[in-house]
């Protein structure tokens, strides 16, 4: 067992939505919204670096040290899914741990207006679900994914940053990818889905010129684009895209 799981259990056994650790500080964990330290001695440079590094692989190592940044999935030996957040700051090491849900949000526990489900009735455009870090657009997304894996009969691509909702095929044939593990990247994860005969792609973040201007092509040539936008408005979004791309 990683020696981080601990941490992981037992802010699992409180019901704590994150879990933060820092050089100089004690594992925090957020409970009820507040940030709140485990009863544990500060953590040193070394061994958190140790931490880390016991639950990555050589590939993400490599892009951790190139990028300073890492996102990635973990699960711990509870069975405990999270959304990892590694990064590298002026004491160290830092890690931040989201806990995912094992159960897939519906479109009614989340009480999504009707007009989503209009969305998912589409053969081919984007969709763009768009909002601040935070606001739920991975979990509205993945609801979506839900919805037409038990409603219709397609072939569904899903590119993810880190995989979050671990979907099982049900009418619908879902192949689930991670960027720095299957794909080197959004817009080559899309290119390469293009090739196989899809009915939906799923863009986890339409981050650069590139990643917009191949969904771009794949809705309009017959597909359903389905993605996320970190803006806080319709308008917003539209003037997002459009200081992306080229002139």
């Amino acid at each position: 067992m990683a020696r981080i799981d601990s941490f992981l259990k037992l802010g699992l056994a409180q019901g704590c939505s994150d879990v933060h650790l820092a050089v100089g500080v004690p594992p925090m964990v957020r409970l009820h919204g507040d940030l709140v330290p485990i009863k544990f001695r500060e953590l040193t440079a070394t061994e958190l670096d140790g931490y880390v590094n016991e639950i990555l692989t050589q590939t993400q190592q490599d892009l951790f040290s190139q990028n300073q940044d890492l996102d990635f999935s973990y699960i711990s030996k509870d069975g405990g899914r999270f959304r990892v957040n590694v990064f590298h700051k002026h004491t160290g090491v830092g890690a931040t741990f989201r806990n995912i849900p094992n159960k897939i949000p519906t479109m009614e526990s989340l009480q999504l207006p009707p007009v989503m489900t209009k969305f998912c009735d589409l053969h081919q455009g984007m969709v763009l679900i768009t909002g601040s870090t935070g606001t739920g657009k991975s979990t509205t997304l993945a609801a979506m994914i839900d919805h037409l894996n038990s409603t219709r009969h397609l072939n569904i691509i899903s590119l993810e940053d880190p995989i979050e909702f671990v979907h099982q095929s049900r009418r619908a044939q879902i192949v689930q990818r991670e960027l720095g593990t299957h794909v080197p990247s959004f817009a080559e994860g899309v290119r390469a889905a293009l090739r196989e005969d899809p009915d939906v792609i799923l863009v986890g973040e339409l981050r650069d010129a590139d990643t917009i201007s191949m969904a771009m092509t794949a809705a309009e040539t017959g597909h359903l684009v389905l993605g996320t936008l970190h803006t806080t408005g319709a308008v917003k979004s539209i003037d997002r895209i459009i200081d992306a791309l080229p002139p």
